[in-house]
């Protein structure tokens, strides 16, 4: 089949449209959640743990609900369940907003949610089978629901409360289970290296050191997650718009590199990628710890999101997809999102709820150590080339 006939079988716009919408809801939560539990009279402790559950979640579901895609082959009917049970669940928070219900409603909720990104990017790679350098191209309107979401509700945030941040989120989730109903079921292409079994891929110690970094790398951003907002309005008395604003520039710096990935990635090595990013990602966490007060240092610090998000996580993507074949994508996906996402957001956002009231600067400075580590085990121990020499 030629190219130009694939790319006309593609679905980008539903495709896009459901990255849209999931990370819209993204960019509604993660830079407002800590400020509207903070106008709920809780303190950064708190803010930092149930940080740490909406994160901390993806150590498990992930894990389950790719096991279960594997086994059935229905990653699309596990999205409509997971969009909608999601939806139930967080529903709970206009009931309440006592703490021990709160954490329930969080937990049940996030445990849903998880079940939905990492099948539908098995859906979206099945999609672009022969034209995988694309992904940049649709995943990038992920982005762009991110930073609709926090420039829109940073204005309106100046102007009207914040406690209509849940019916917001609410409305969003609505849209990601319609948009779930665009698709059909794509199949995943069965390869021979499945017969290997999916233990033998993780425990090669090339994989084991990008996992490692991955955890890592997650470990550095969770304090960003979760306090960000917080420390430019209470810390630096930026205003919502502003903050908005600063979050909307590390996005757009994500989405102009996603753009330019394809070409990236054929002309650069996924580890060099990889190295780079690590490094940066350590440069940014201190310039944004030690130089908020500094509009300037800002700015740029945000322009390294470009390469702490954006490179990173479609070099990894390209990891997962090339080392973790037919069907033992969504297990691999998960296993990723699991231990990256999940157990090193949690890990770093409680690292935050633990230090940030003694000093925000000193949490951000671990931030950096974190990745620092990634990087050197990413140097030593990321030699995917010894890899294929066992395939």
């Amino acid at each position: 089949m030629s190219s130009a006939a694939t790319s006309v079988q593609l679905p980008y716009w539903r495709l896009s449209s459901f990255y849209f919408f999931y990370f819209a809801v993204v960019g509604s939560l993660t830079p407002y959640w800590g400020v509207y539990l903070k106008s709920l009279d809780y303190s950064s402790q708190d803010v930092g743990v149930i940080g740490a559950i909406i994160l901390g979640t993806r150590i498990i579901a992930p894990n389950f609900w790719g096991w279960l895609a594997d086994k059935t082959q229905r990653r699309l009917r596990i999205i409509h369940l997971g969009s909608a049970a999601a939806f139930i669940c967080f529903a709970g928070v206009m009931i309440s907003q006592r703490y021990s219900w709160l954490i329930i409603v969080i937990s049940c909720y996030t445990f849903f949610w998880h079940a939905v990104l990492p099948q539908f990017e098995v859906i979206t790679l099945a999609y672009l089978k022969g034209q995988y350098e694309r992904y940049g191209q649709i995943r990038l309107w992920g982005s762009l629901g991110f930073m609709a979401a926090v420039v829109g509700l940073g204005w309106l945030f100046d102007f009207f409360s914040i406690q209509l941040l849940p019916i917001v989120i609410l409305s969003f989730l609505v849209l990601i289970w319609l948009s779930s109903f665009s698709l059909k079921e794509s199949a995943v292409d069965k390869h021979s290296g499945d017969s290997k079994g999916f233990s033998h891929l993780v425990f090669h110690p090339a994989i084991i050191s990008f996992l490692v970094a991955s955890f890592l790398l997650q470990v550095s951003h969770g304090p960003y997650y979760t306090f960000y907002s917080l420390y430019l309005t209470e810390n630096h008395n930026y205003t919502s718009t502003a903050t908005g604003l600063l979050w909307a520039l590390g996005v757009l710096a994500e989405v102009c590199i996603f753009i330019f990935m394809p070409k990236i990635l054929q002309r650069y090595d996924v580890r060099y990628l990889l190295l780079v990013t690590f490094a940066l990602t350590a440069a940014r966490w201190v310039l944004i710890g030690y130089g908020a007060q500094w509009l300037g240092v800002l700015l740029f610090a945000q322009l390294l999101h470009a390469f702490s998000f954006g490179v990173a996580h479609a070099a990894s993507i390209e990891i997962v997809r090339t080392r973790f074949t037919g069907n033992h994508q969504g297990q691999g996906q998960a296993l990723y999102s699991s231990l990256g996402f999940g157990a090193g957001g949690a890990t770093g956002a409680l690292i935050g709820a633990f230090i940030w009231d003694y000093s925000a600067s000193l949490t951000f400075l671990i931030s950096s150590i974190a990745a620092l580590l990634g990087f050197i085990i990413l140097f030593f121990g990321l030699h995917l080339y010894k890899l294929d020499s066992h395939r």
